[in-house]
């Protein structure tokens, strides 16, 4: 973003963003820029918000390598780690949201569904960034469409070849092209910059997503595993055996008795 407003300040700098907005009759120029900016601080929203997001889980993952199984908890909405509160928001909620559903489930811990969906919810936040970079495109070329309406009008109109008329004639012409030419750079540059700015953001999403499913994979899912409680099948099942041990040194017993019975 300190490029970007770099770039702008050398544009000022220069006049040549001022020459850009003057020369602008149909102020469709004006309308980009102003675009422009109000998309790009919904674009810092977004980035503080998964800046935030990925804060969060650096700081969860020691906390998580170095705890005993039963120190993941979750609490009246709020996600604990020992007596450590998670800050919330996405990786607090996500895993509260796993919490929960291991807690009522007894199958395998699978968190698959869960990933997807917050996929699926960081997609859709990011979708709007590449709906207006778009949009950006389109107005510039219609500011194109405009200046060549104003440029050949005033052709149309000619009913004299007097110099002086041909002279403002020119004119004219000159300014639907300057509308032409201006917008069609400020929507392409505009836009451009824009859908830049998103890729960075949908690349920034990845990574987080990959974190969480590394985090989750390795340390939480483990961890949640050990809180259960552990089922007394085994024990049951060593019982019963040396059960069927007894009784079959009892048969054996019997068999020998039988023996030396039948040879005496």
């Amino acid at each position: 973003m300190s490029l970007i407003l770099f770039g702008i300040y050398l544009l000022e700098e220069r006049g040549l963003l001022a020459l850009t907005l003057t020369s602008d009759r149909s102020y469709i120029s004006y309308i980009i820029i102003a675009l422009y900016t109000v998309f790009s601080i919904h674009w810092m929203y977004l980035v503080t918000g998964l800046s935030s997001a990925q804060k969060s889980v650096d700081n969860a993952y020691p906390l998580l390598e170095f705890a005993k199984p039963e120190a993941l908890t979750s609490k009246h909405g709020n996600v604990y780690i020992d007596d450590h509160q998670l800050r919330d928001g996405i990786y607090a909620d996500y895993l509260h949201d796993l919490i929960k559903k291991t807690r009522y489930s007894s199958a395998n811990i699978d968190h698959s569904i869960l990933l997807e969906a917050l996929v699926e919810r960081l997609m859709a936040r990011h979708s709007f960034g590449h709906f207006a970079s778009d949009l950006l495109l389109k107005l510039g070329l219609l500011g194109t469409i405009i200046g060549f309406i104003m440029m050949l009008t005033p052709v149309g109109e000619l009913t004299d070849f007097d110099p002086n008329i041909l002279k403002q004639l020119l004119s004219q012409m000159s300014g639907g092209m300057a509308i032409a030419l201006f917008t069609t750079l400020t929507g392409l540059v505009t836009s451009a910059l824009l859908g830049l700015q998103y890729q960075l953001l949908d690349s920034a999403a990845a990574r987080f997503v990959d974190t969480v499913a590394v985090s989750v994979e390795v340390l939480v899912i483990p961890m949640l595993y050990g809180a259960r409680t552990p089922i007394s099948e085994p024990k049951q099942t060593e019982r019963s055996s040396s059960e069927r041990s007894n009784s079959g040194d009892t048969d054996l017993t019997e068999v020998n008795h039988v023996n030396m019975a039948s040879d005496s």
